[in-house]
């Protein structure tokens, strides 16, 4: 799996960090930041044999912060962030 640029990104984390790869991403104004991976053939053929996809986060122990790993993207408004937060409430 490979970070890649994608429609809607915004911003590049650790661009002239040696130590990471560049991370292309969409970061909205509240924080919420978005990156878009592509999988390999062989990436794909080991999700499709297991069914599985493993989520490393570095933490640097910090608390840990809320993901979501999706196949679509869709920008949301921060009114429709906020409806969402009001209908969990």
């Amino acid at each position: 799996m490979k970070p890649i640029p994608f429609e809607g990104q915004n911003v590049v984390f650790a661009e002239n960090q040696k130590e990471y790869e560049p991370l292309p991403a969409h970061r909205t104004e509240d924080g919420i930041v978005t990156s878009c991976w592509e999988l390999s053939k062989e990436d794909l053929a080991k999700i499709n044999e297991t069914g599985k996809l493993y989520v490393c986060q570095m933490t640097f122990n910090k608390p840990l912060q809320p993901i979501n790993v999706f196949t679509e993207f869709t920008f949301l408004t921060e009114d429709e962030l906020q409806e969402e937060e009001d209908l969990n409430t």
